[in-house]
């Protein structure tokens, strides 16, 4: 599944875990970060690209810049073990000659090394074929332009993305990390259970400028705490992630993990089969982010993408809609795409009904000249495309389902559940027939059964083979959705399901 990465490498740090107030730590850390960091603004980015112009003949030239700083604290048998941060500032030249384009990255920034990052590019690009659906590099007007109507007129929603830069979270120390993994190991300790996991956080940023113009540039802020409770046979877990650290309280993920492990320990062990499940938004993010890649115009063209052919059909229940939003409060990343166009708010997925697909400038080029342009509804440029030179396309990375009419929460849902199973998350997920879109998986770290609408007890984890076309048109219920964090997938903005017959094929051993 691709991701966009933080390729931070660099600098040490070994925190000291002592009591210190808030605000004279906080002031102290960043003080001590400001005096050797090297991070990026637009204005010295700016400064840099005008640099590595100066030193290329080439026709055109795209500078994207990328980096920040991220700091981790590990805690494992309810100790902290490892208190690491990186810092890292990425500079990505491609150039273009004829047609032909390259691209080679460097992190640093002397005249040197710029002009050997330029020479590189210039030479990787003219020993390139010739690439005859490389468009030219877009200027700010075309990239701040509404997308097309696409073929069947329907105009799509510009974006801009609100910011997602928060000082609280840029100003979090190692203290204060240790400080909400003491809460937590005391949470384990009071309970007898072993507790492990990570609290991280940090500062990124991305920009783009091209020799046409355009220069964008975009900055945020992200925390994230993983918790997981172990006692004798049976485990819980919780993970949250936001750019404003304010949305993460460690003891309440920790309270919920502690419940998970209790709640299910000296599990049972009952048949495999096809049962209700009740999938919390974590397992539901992990399941469902396996087909978002199909997603993708450069998918439909090349045949791979479970979506040839069913664009414009009902392949799931009419109570799924699901949108590409990167404005919404709950979502994050940058708003523009890796050619920096602005990426559009795109309707997917409308009451099951398959609407359209996402698009970078040269795939909707592609698809308007090919035999599938009349079978894929709206064609336009979306601002989802990928840094180029690349063999993905594009893809949807800021996934929203929509709210349901009457959503209802985990507990409704299990009070309304005769006979079934609540799945906390699902692990080691891999993709068995990609056209129907069946994956296998296994569940994980607090699996309960439900009976006559209460959890009874904790049961052996199952194996599953399930069809995501059939998961999504099985969902009875569902809840309001929220930001949820699992290990599988991307961040994404889903609800908590409820649906029927899921297939599990056997019972684990543990």
């Amino acid at each position: 599944m691709e991701r966009r990465r933080r390729d931070f490498v660099g600098l040490r740090w070994v925190a000291r875990i002592a009591e210190a107030s808030f605000t004279t730590e906080t002031q102290r850390y960043r003080e001590l970060w400001n005096n050797n960091s090297r991070m990026l603004n637009p204005e010295k980015a700016g400064q840099i690209f005008d640099r590595i112009r100066k030193l290329s003949s080439a026709d055109e030239i795209e500078v994207l810049f990328s980096g920040g700083r991220f700091a981790l604290t590990r805690f494992a048998n309810n100790t902290i073990h490892q208190n690491v941060a990186e810092e890292n500032e990425v500079v990505s030249v491609r150039t273009v000659f004829d047609g032909k384009t390259a691209r080679a990255t460097t992190n640093k920034f002397d005249d040197e090394s710029l002009r050997a990052v330029v020479r590189a590019s210039e030479n990787l690009a003219k020993v390139q074929q010739k690439d005859r659906d490389l468009l030219a590099m877009p200027d700010a007007k075309e990239a701040d332009a509404d997308a097309d109507k696409g073929e069947t007129g329907e105009a799509l929603i510009p974006t801009r993305s609100r910011s997602r830069y928060f000082e609280r979270t840029a100003a979090i120390t190692p203290e204060l990390r240790a400080d909400g993994v003491k809460k937590i190991v005391g949470l384990a300790e009071q309970h007898k259970l072993t507790t492990a996991g990570v609290f991280s956080s940090g500062e990124s940023s991305e920009g783009l400028f091209n020799s046409r113009g355009l220069s964008r540039w975009h900055r945020q802020t992200s925390a994230e705490i993983s918790v997981t409770m172990l006692a004798d046979d049976s485990s819980g877990w919780q993970k949250a992630n936001s750019p404003d650290v304010g949305n993460l309280d460690p003891l309440i993920l920790a309270e919920t993990a502690r419940k998970k492990a209790l709640e299910s320990a000296h599990p049972r062990q009952i048949p495999a089969g096809r049962y209700t499940v009740i999938l919390e938004p974590a397992a539901v993010l992990d399941i469902v982010g396996f087909m978002f890649g199909d997603y993708s115009g450069m998918a439909v063209l090349d045949q791979r993408s479970f979506l040839s052919g069913r664009v414009g059909k009902q392949l799931f229940g009419q109570n799924i809609t699901i949108w590409d939003d990167v404005s919404h409060p709950l979502q994050s990343g940058s708003p523009f795409d890796g050619e920096g166009v602005w990426r559009q708010k795109v309707e997917l997925v409308r009451n099951g009904l398959v609407e359209r697909l996402v698009y970078a400038r040269a795939t909707a080029g592609r698809m308007k000249r090919s035999e599938y342009k009349d079978k894929v509804g709206a064609v336009a440029a979306t601002g989802h495309g990928f840094p180029l030179p690349n063999e993905i396309g594009e893809m949807p990375l800021n996934i929203v389902f929509a709210r349901p009419s009457d959503p209802q929460s985990v507990e409704e849902m299990i009070a309304s559940t005769e006979r079934g199973i609540l799945v906390t998350r699902l692990w080691y997920i891999r993709e068995v027939d990609p056209y129907e879109k069946i994956v296998t998986g296994m569940t994980r770290d607090g699996t309960l059964y439900v009976e006559n609408g209460r959890v009874q007890y904790g049961v052996r984890n199952f194996r599953f083979n399930e069809s995501l076309i059939s998961l999504l048109s099985n969902v009875e219920a569902m809840s309001v959705p929220v930001r949820a964090s699992g290990e599988e997938s991307f961040d994404m903005v889903v609800p908590a399901m409820k649906v029927s017959e899921f297939n599990f094929t056997e019972v684990t051993k543990f």
